[in-house]
């Protein structure tokens, strides 16, 4: 059989390049390699949006159509949501017994989120403990391998460090929760429009099914060197935005001619932003072709997550039937 792999994704409504290109793009790839479980992280939303949930059901179904606008077939993976399983929530809930409160506080990105988000309450067990929700996502389908930049190493290591402790606490010499290892990928940051993190609640995002004029309008206003203010001025790509966006769509005559137009004033910002909107229509053609088709059939989206959430739950009372065993819970 297939190395499992692992990974899920908050509903955040209709993705956009970033997201493409930072995680989803590598997941039509592994699909190939793997056995793989996908999966809507509904409850992850809520660690940071639990105030604010009208849009969470569209958020759902909008990304779910968007992995398979992308490639992602139902066929060759497990595409489920979150939510729809609770026994996610039981073995979250039984490793939290025996999890230190100070593995969760020196996760990295907890101080970072709580930094970036200070007009949100994040003073809430939910939020402390998702690293430790996310470990159980991870182990309830005892997955080898997940796919992650080098940023989110840190959550892989404590799924590790909180699978090595139930063994030692339960397992009596046996390996209950296998510890899964890193699978680490290259992803392409895009910036957004405005040279910040690309990101919808930024309103800088250039939508996976945006429309071509929509695509051309964003990228045209794109800021550029800020000291190239007129049009003579030479410039530097590197303190460039569109740069980084020729670095994932153009080839290397196409960055040659870039770097030396900019460099020497030889051509303006707009000449250079071309072949960057031509190349997004052209990548997300297929992708609009393959929505409209689950768009107008809404159906057979809820469809293959319901076929997927179902094989996913097999696979999850199996290992909490072992779990409960370790433990002692199974009178």
């Amino acid at each position: 059989m297939k190395p499992r792999v692992l990974s899920g994704m908050r509903p955040t409504g209709a993705l956009h390049l970033g997201h493409y290109h930072g995680a989803l793009k590598n997941w039509v790839k592994l699909q190939e390699q793997f056995d793989c479980f996908y999966f809507v992280a509904d409850w992850h939303a809520l660690t940071t949006h639990y105030e604010d949930r009208s849009d969470l059901e569209r958020n759902v179904y909008d990304m779910v159509v968007d992995w398979l606008a992308a490639g992602i077939d139902p066929a060759k993976v497990t595409l489920f949501i979150q939510s729809r399983l609770p026994e996610h929530a039981e073995l979250f809930t039984l490793l939290a017994m025996g999890t230190p409160v100070s593995w969760l506080e020196r996760v990295p990105t907890y101080k970072d989120q709580i930094e970036q988000l200070r007009g949100r309450d994040l003073a809430t067990y939910g939020f402390l403990g998702y690293p430790l929700l996310q470990a159980a996502d991870i182990l309830i389908y005892r997955a080898a391998f997940v796919p992650v930049g080098e940023d989110q190493a840190p959550h892989v290591e404590i799924t590790r460090e909180v699978a090595r402790r139930f063994n030692h606490l339960y397992g009596r010499g046996e390996t209950v929760l296998p510890e899964p290892a890193t699978l680490l990928t290259e992803t392409a940051k895009l910036p957004g429009l405005d040279g910040r993190k690309m990101s919808k609640s930024y309103g800088n995002d250039i939508a996976m099914r945006d429309a071509p004029a929509e695509v051309e309008r964003k990228v045209r206003r794109m800021q550029t060197d800020p000291d190239r203010v007129r049009r003579t001025d030479k410039g530097d790509p590197e303190r460039c935005p569109v740069w980084q966006f020729h670095r994932v769509y153009s080839d290397a005559d196409t960055q040659a001619w870039v770097r030396t137009g900019c460099t020497t004033a030889g051509i303006g910002c707009l000449d250079c932003k071309q072949p960057v909107i031509d190349a997004i229509v052209k990548e997300q053609q297929p992708w609009r072709e393959r929505a409209e088709a689950y768009l107008a059939n809404p159906k057979q989206v809820q469809w293959i997550v319901e076929v997927g959430t179902e094989q996913a739950r097999g696979v999850a009372r199996a290992t909490m039937r072992q779990v409960r065993s370790a433990i002692g819970l199974n009178y």
